[in-house]
Order: structure tokens, then sequence, then C-alpha cells
């Protein structure tokens, strides 16, 4: 880990409290970074901090919910106030409800998902970015998913918002990498083992039977 050594760095990760966020979070700790986790679970959050002080890294939990604009603009202030500024963005959080088909998918649905996949980022990518800009330096990794470059059944929302995540991920880095010394990269992970993703075990269970008797 000396060759990754975050001492200096202060660093956001969203989503932190469990699965790709808390691995984050943590290898953050083992490098010695000032990790901030938020999440909307404070007390699943105190647990990672701890995993992160182990580590020889610093924990500043903040609870933020990604559906109220006023909550991320919060993670943003909080950050700067503890810290000074802010060195790297980890876009992580995300939802992923999964349903029957798309023509059964609301306005309500839709939105919530764009609300924390989509407009969530892109509001913290552009308050953190400022902060970027000022000092020249900065990087932003969005995590996004294997759906947003294939499609996958029944997740028209979820793909349709990692789609869209890796799409703003290019425009920004061509609007600030070179003029500010900002990298933005995209990650699209394939299929994990998570809390996230236990639903949809459970689901695709059920739509492979329903589908034998089709």
């Amino acid at each position: 880990m000396d060759n990754f050594d975050m001492e200096d760095k202060v660093i956001v990760v969203t989503g932190a409290s469990r699965g790709i966020g808390k691995a984050i979070a943590l290898a953050f700790g083992e490098a010695r970074g000032k990790v901030i986790i938020a999440a909307r679970k404070v007390d699943l959050l105190q647990v990672v901090a701890e995993g992160i002080k182990a580590k020889g890294g610093t924990a500043f939990c903040i609870e933020c919910d990604l559906r109220k604009d006023e909550d991320i603009l919060e993670l943003i202030e909080k950050s700067v106030t503890n810290f000074g500024t802010i060195d790297i963005l980890i876009n992580n959080a995300g939802i992923s409800p999964f349903v029957k088909k798309s023509e059964e998918v609301t306005k309500e649905m839709w939105e919530d998902v764009i609300q924390v996949n989509l407009l969530a980022p892109f509001l913290l990518c552009r308050e953190a970015g400022k902060i970027m800009m000022r000092q020249n330096w900065g990087r932003i990794i969005n995590i996004a998913s294997i759906g947003g470059l294939i499609a996958l059944p029944r997740q028209i929302a979820y793909c349709a918002t990692k789609g869209a995540l890796i799409q703003m991920t290019r425009v920004l880095a061509v609007e600030w990498t070179g003029k500010y010394n900002i990298t933005v990269n995209a990650i699209a992970p394939g299929y994990f083992i998570t809390d996230l993703t236990e639903g949809m075990r459970k689901k695709a269970i059920f739509l492979f039977f329903e589908g034998l008797e089709e």
C-alpha cells in the first residue's frame, strides 16, 4: 500500500455503509486517507468508521439521504468545514429496484432512481468540482455498472441512469481534466453479492421458473 499513500488526501465516499462502498472506504483507510463516509444509516457507518481507524486512516461519518438535495449540499459543506477541502470523490451510492416489466414502472419509481443514481452524483460532482478547480487538482470516480453498457431485463430505470452516468463522466472528463487537472472516470462493475443485490437474486430465481412456465 506504500504506492497508494493517501495520508494527505480527503476522500468522500457515498453509500459507504455496505457493499462496494464499504470496501472502497476501508481501502482508503488502509492507505491512511481522511475518509468521509456518507449513507442514510449512521449505525452502519460507525462500524465502517471503526474499521477505517483500525487500518490507520481517519474517518468521519455524515448522515446523508441522496433523495434530498439539501443533504447533498450539506455533505459537501461539512466535508470542507471539517477537513478544509475535498481531493477525491467516489460516487458509489445507488439503488436498483427490480420490477416486473418496463410497462409497469411508474413515474414515481422512475424519478426515484433518477434522483439517487444520476441527479445526486451530478450535484456532488458539480459542487466538489468547484472545490477541486480552486486547488487545480482532484479525482472523481463514478461507480456505474455493466447495466450502463448492456441491457438488463426488468432494470430499465437502473440501466438508463447508469448509461447516463457513464456519458456524464465522459463530458466532465473532457471539460475538467486538461483545464483543471481533475480526472473523472467511471467504473462499471459486474454482479457482486452484496446487500443491494439480495432482492435481485431472489427475484431472478422466481423469473427463471416463470420463464419456464411461459
